[in-house]
């Protein structure tokens, strides 16, 4: 009796051991997976224009979902405050000024410039191609619109989307003012191209049913590359102004035009994690969703909100340059509110480290991993970051505190530039706002970050400005 115990204990036994090295061998299995990478970048969206950022009637149900199954970041920055050097941040890794995108004269690309992202730089797409991915943008690129700087001579596989802000290309609008033009918004007064990979298909481009066809294009390039790894760079021109959204989503929001197009987004987000989970690569897909730069406040009720941050697009308040950052990845993700510093320059860094591929070792990487962070909730690699202003430097952070040697205001007519010679202090920690000055109490903690910023600079070369130059008519 005694044996026959012995061997039901040891089968049990076995059994057990078999099936949790088999679990543990498919765990190893489903790690060396390449994980699919979705970036969704909106225009102009502020930090506080989501509803699990604060906003009170601007309802953005899926994002929020995002949040909640996710980690949602409160100190998450973008490179620049304003597009063109922001989006070259993003996909290379590296600060604007190490690529030229970023210019003192200029603050982006126009329809009539003649420069865009350099071929020595390495794109996020390029990087992850080493690693076999099948790679797509979608929506604005503003790295470029001639033919050398489109996303498909930059590792993108394809390309759908507008080559640069939904603004541009005026036209049919001499005599009215800027109130008429873009409160009252009408397609005919902008003239942007929308193309597919280098060609043009339409022009202008109906902004009515942009956001609604990049998600369809969206669901579209997951369903065809389901079965390998692939990067979707999804690149909303909204909310940045002009406004326009579908029937289907006019006057759905209480904050009015603005906060329609918001919801739009939000929605088209909701079928690509629905899409996601159908084709059964939820689990095997990182989300990351963020936006360009803070709200273009000049535009009244047409812009959104930075909620208790200091101003918005253009400047190095934080309003101009801390966004919403939410990441998603079910069953993989440590869940919860990350206050550690990230910024989109990180992106290249973590993808490049889930894909298992080497950052180049020929060039300064800005970005850290920020892997320790979503799965083990460990401290943030980075613990700094540089607010630059076209080419010069206005501000710097370490740690809680952040250092303004130069301060200028969002883009309004009469910005004035004001030099510091005794530079602000501020400890966001418990003043985001940015609203007490307590340089006079540290100046110990500014001698430290300026010390942290001229090591910075010491390591900088400056190369051309890609955004000057421009054909005159």
């Amino acid at each position: 009796m005694k044996t026959y115990r012995i061997i039901i204990i040891l089968s049990t036994c076995f059994s057990f051991f078999t099936s949790f090295a088999q679990e543990s061998v498919k765990e190893q299995l489903e790690q060396k997976v390449k994980p699919n990478i979705i970036i969704i970048f909106a225009d102009d969206l502020g930090y506080g224009d989501l509803s699990c950022y604060g906003h009170p009637t601007i309802i953005t149900p899926h994002l929020d979902r995002m949040a909640t199954e996710g980690q949602k970041w409160t100190n998450f920055y973008v490179a620049a405050s304003v597009c063109t050097p922001s989006r070259a941040g993003l996909i290379t890794g590296r600060y604007p000024i190490r690529s030229g995108m970023c210019s003192d004269r200029s603050r982006v690309l126009f329809p009539n410039s003649t420069g865009g992202i350099p071929a020595k730089e390495i794109t996020i797409a390029e990087q992850l191609k080493k690693a076999g991915y099948a790679t797509a943008a979608i929506g604005k690129w503003h790295l470029g619109h001639l033919k050398q700087y489109l996303p498909t001579n930059n590792g993108f596989d394809s390309y759908f989307g507008i080559p640069y802000s939904n603004d541009m290309d005026r036209k049919n609008a001499e005599g009215l003012s800027r109130k008429e033009i873009f409160w009252d918004a009408n397609i005919k007064y902008f003239d942007v191209p929308i193309l597919k990979d280098e060609d043009i298909v339409e022009r202008p481009a109906n902004q009515h049913t942009l956001t609604k066809r990049y998600n369809e294009a969206a669901v579209k390039f997951i369903k065809e590359n389901k079965g390998a790894p692939f990067f979707l760079y999804l690149a909303h021109n909204l909310p940045h102004v002009p406004l326009f959204a579908s029937e289907e989503f006019k006057g759905r929001s209480k904050r009015g035009i603005y906060g329609d197009v918001v919801q739009e987004i939000d929605h088209g987000i909701g079928e690509i994690l629905k899409t996601l989970k159908e084709t059964g690569i939820d689990r095997k897909t990182l989300v990351v969703f963020t936006s360009d730069n803070g709200p273009w406040l000049s535009y009244q009720d047409h812009g959104g909100s930075a909620g208790l941050l200091k101003d918005g697009k253009g400047t190095t308040w934080e309003g101009g340059m801390r966004v919403p950052g939410i990441f998603w990845w079910p069953g993989k993700l440590k869940l919860g509110i990350v206050s550690d510093i990230g910024s989109t320059l990180d992106l290249f860094t973590t993808a490049s480290s889930l894909a298992d591929i080497e950052l180049p070792s020929d060039r300064i990487i800005d970005g850290v991993d920020l892997s320790s962070v979503l799965f083990e909730k460990e401290r943030s690699e980075r613990d700094n970051l540089i607010y630059y202003r076209g080419q010069t430097i206005y501000a710097a952070r370490k740690g809680a505190y952040k250092v303004h040697y130069i301060t200028q205001t969002s883009y309004v007519k009469d910005s004035k530039k004001i030099n510091h010679d005794q530079p602000l202090l501020f400890n966001l920690e418990v003043d985001p706002s940015e609203k007490y000055n307590i340089a006079k109490e540290h100046s110990e903690i500014i001698q430290e970050i300026n010390k942290m910023v001229e090591i910075h600079k010491s390591g900088i070369i400056y190369v051309k400005d890609q955004l000057v130059e421009r054909i005159r008519k």
